[in-house]
């Protein structure tokens, strides 16, 4: 069972503030939220806070490790509590659904570059673009 956001933010070492709980409750797994849905979310359970808050909260919370950042090019950044893994995405690029895709080879950082320039990396992000289901079948119901 998953630990609650208490229990999360207590094994980092970063207060407990409403804020903060209710950004982490706000992103559910497999979410990838922009900053204004979670603020909706938050603003919905403890009230009025206001945008810069919610990103403070984001930041720290990325920081921590306890929530991960994504920037898809051409897309405002989005936020996901899947964490540690190395997991890439796909990217829909009419109505620009995300899901998550596990590692291509396993752990991280899964992917072995042709050259480092004297880098030590522990990460590789790759993101797939395409057509989601939803917007496949609307193409070709409209090519038909």
């Amino acid at each position: 069972m998953p630990a609650s956001s208490r229990e999360r933010l207590g094994a980092v070492a970063l207060r407990l503030t409403a804020p903060r709980i209710a950004v982490l409750d706000a992103i559910g797994p497999g979410q990838h939220l922009r900053v204004d849905q979670i603020a909706e979310r938050v603003r919905t359970r403890i009230g009025r806070v206001s945008t810069q808050a919610v990103y403070d909260v984001l930041a720290a919370l990325t920081a921590a490790g306890l929530i991960r950042r994504i920037e898809p090019a051409g897309s405002p950044a989005l936020f996901e509590n899947r964490v540690g893994d190395n997991h890439h995405h796909m990217i829909c690029r009419s109505c620009g659904a995300v899901v998550d895709v596990d590692c291509a080879v396993g752990a991280a950082p899964c992917l072995t570059p042709s050259g480092t320039a004297g880098f030590h990396y522990d990460e590789a992000e790759i993101v797939f673009w395409g057509s989601c289901p939803d917007c496949t079948a609307t193409t070709e119901g409209t090519l038909s």
